[in-house]
C-alpha cells in the first residue's frame, strides 16, 4: 500500500485528499494517515493542509522499491529485489540462478560488504553513495563472447548517463568506466556454462557506479584514480533514477543481442580511450609495451608490439598511459 500511496502523491502535482486516497486504495483514512507518518519518518517530505490533503515535496535518495517504482512499471518491479546490504549482488543473484529461480532478474543493494571487481579484486562500496546492481542475462551464445557482453554493458551505461545528464563517459577496455579522468564505475560479468552444449547457461551482469562519494570517502591510494558523479559534476543525483534507467537500458540490450553488434561497436569505439594509446600488456607476470590500434567485431583489442607483431587481445591486463590522466 505504501508504494501505491507514493505513486498517487507523485501523479498528483497538487494536493490529494486523504479521502481520495482512501477511496482509491480501498483502505481506511486512519491507515492512510499512519502510512503518511511512516513515510515521513523514513525521510519523505509530505506536506499536509487542512481541507486540501497531502502533497509530496521531496523524496530521500534511497535505492529501494519505493523509489524505483517512480520510474519503472509495476510489472517490471515484480522481477526486482532490493536489499540494504549483501555480500555481493553478483554472488547473490548467481546463487538464485543456480537454484533455478527464474522470478528474480535484477538485484540491487545499498551496500556490498564484499563487492567484487575483475580478476578477483575488491570493489569499494559505501552505503548511500552508489548504484550496485546485478542483472540476469540468458543469451544463446558461447563463453568467448562474454567480452562482447561486457562491452555492450559499457555502452548501455554510456547511453544512460548521456541521456539523463549529458555526461560523456569514457571506457577503458574492457570494463572500467571513466569520467573526467577518474574511474567512476566498473562492470563485472560472470557466467555459467552448460557442460553438454558448451553454451552459456546464464550471465550475471554486475554494474557498480560511484554516485555520491566525496574525496574523503576514498582511501589515499585511490584518491588520484577514483571519482564519483558528484565529485566531477557537483550535482546531487538520485540513485534510483540512474538504476531504473540502467535496468531499462539492459532490457533493451537483451532485445538487441546479438543482431545490433555493429551499432554497439560503433559507440564503443567512439568512447573508448585505449585506441592510439601506449599500453602495458600484463601476461604471465611479464609486462609488455604495445600500441592499441583498433577493435575487431568481437571487441578484441588489436595491438602492435615494438617488433611490429600484431595481436588481438581477448583477456589480460591492459594499462593506459597518459590519456585523461587516468592510470590503472
Amino acid at each position: 500500500m505504501v508504494i501505491e500511496i507514493l505513486q498517487a502523491l507523485r501523479d498528483c502535482k497538487d494536493y490529494i485528499s486523504g479521502e481520495a486516497l482512501s477511496d482509491t486504495l480501498k483502505v481506511s483514512r486512519a491507515a492512510i494517515h499512519q502510512s503518511i507518518n511512516n513515510l515521513r519518518k523514513e525521510g519523505y517530505e509530505i506536506e499536509a493542509k487542512q481541507n486540501r490533503g497531502y502533497k509530496l515535496i521531496s523524496s530521500p535518495d534511497f535505492i529501494d522499491k519505493k523509489e524505483l517504482s517512480a520510474f519503472l512499471s509495476k510489472e517490471r518491479m515484480e522481477n526486482i529485489e532490493t536489499h540494504d546490504e549483501l555480500t555481493s549482488t553478483n554472488t547473490y543473484l548467481n546463487a538464485l540462478a543456480h537454484q533455478g529461480n527464474t522470478q528474480v532478474q535484477v538485484v540491487l543493494a545499498d551496500f556490498q560488504s564484499q563487492g567484487k571487481g575483475r580478476l578477483g579484486r575488491s570493489f569499494l562500496t559505501l552505503p548511500g553513495k552508489g548504484v550496485y546492481l546485478s542483472y540476469l542475462f540468458k543469451p544463446q551464445t558461447k563463453p568467448q563472447d562474454t567480452a562482447m557482453v561486457t562491452a555492450w554493458v559499457a555502452v548501455a551505461v554510456y547511453r544512460v548517463l548521456k541521456r539523463l545528464y549529458q555526461i560523456d563517459l569514457e571506457i577503458k577496455w574492457v570494463n572500467d568506466l571513466i569520467f573526467q579522468g577518474k574511474k567512476i564505475g566498473g562492470i563485472l560479468t560472470e557466467m555459467a556454462v552448460e557442460s553438454e552444449s558448451g553454451l552459456i547457461q546464464h550471465i550475471i551482469i554486475g554494474v557498480g557506479l560511484n554516485i555520491g562519494q566525496e574525496e574523503q570517502d576514498f582511501p589515499d591510494d585511490l584518491k588520484e584514480k577514483a571519482g564519483s558523479l558528484f565529485m566531477e559534476t557537483g550535482k546531487r543525483i538520485k540513485r534510483a533514477e540512474i538504476a531504473a534507467a540502467l535496468i531499462t537500458e539492459l532490457d533493451l540490450l537483451a532485445e538487441d543481442w546479438p543482431q545490433e553488434n555493429e551499432q554497439y561497436l560503433k559507440i564503443y569505439k567512439e568512447h573508448c580511450l585505449n585506441i592510439g594509446q601506449e599500453l602495458y600488456v600484463f601476461r604471465n607476470e611479464q609486462t609488455i609495451s604495445a600500441q592499441a590500434l583498433d577493435w575487431d567485431e568481437q571487441f578484441g583489442l588489436i595491438v602492435q608490439y615494438p617488433n611490429g607483431v600484431k595481436e588481438t587481445l581477448r583477456s589480460g591486463e591492459v594499462q593506459v598511459r597518459g590519456k585523461s590522466g587516468y592510470i590503472l
